[in-house]
């Protein structure tokens, strides 16, 4: 399947930590992406899951990320895989839809580290952040290069629809609009 499948899809929330996104070039555009993901995600049912990296150093969850406590990974490695029991919360067979900070760091390894672990990886390029656009976009070409699906906010919300038809359809559609 090309598409997202919403049966199997993870929502996964990379490192939008309060003393990190001052310095994220568009940051407050991917906070607001991502946070149209998290709602329409609730709102569909799809599983999230959090990571914070290195809390000591750059803090916490930025407040405008609503972050759910029992869905949170604590991770040092900037590759959220090779953290103990990481990939145990994400199901072989799971569609992870990635957003998050910095794209060319903690976002790029962990996707290749999905990769690496088969896990199918759709990467939200307009709910991504680095703090200088051209490690973004290089980010965002070699993620694309090893197999991961470049999406938008958009075309997530609407391939977890499937279809017009669903009950929840004017209710996403306006988190998108």
């Amino acid at each position: 399947m090309l598409t997202i499948n919403p049966d199997r899809a993870l929502l996964l929330i990379i490192d939008f930590q309060s003393r990190l996104m001052p310095a994220i070039h568009e940051g407050a555009a991917a906070v607001k992406n991502a946070n149209r993901l998290i709602d329409a995600a609730k709102l569909l049912k799809i599983p999230r899951l959090f990571t914070e990296q290195n809390v000591k150093g750059l803090g916490a969850t930025t407040d405008a990320i609503p972050v759910e406590q029992d869905r949170l990974a604590h991770k040092q490695f900037f590759d959220a895989c090779r953290e103990n029991g990481f990939l145990n919360r994400v199901p072989a067979d799971a569609h992870v839809v990635v957003a998050g900070c910095e794209a060319h760091v903690c976002v790029q390894q962990t996707v290749l580290g999905l990769l690496q672990a088969s896990r199918k990886t759709f990467v939200v390029r307009d709910a991504l952040g680095s703090r200088r656009p051209e490690d973004k976009e290089t980010a965002i070409r070699r993620m694309e290069r090893h197999g991961a699906e470049i999406v938008t906010t958009e075309m997530v919300v609407f391939e977890w629809l499937r279809t017009a038809d669903d009950p929840h359809f004017r209710q996403a559609i306006a988190l998108v609009k």
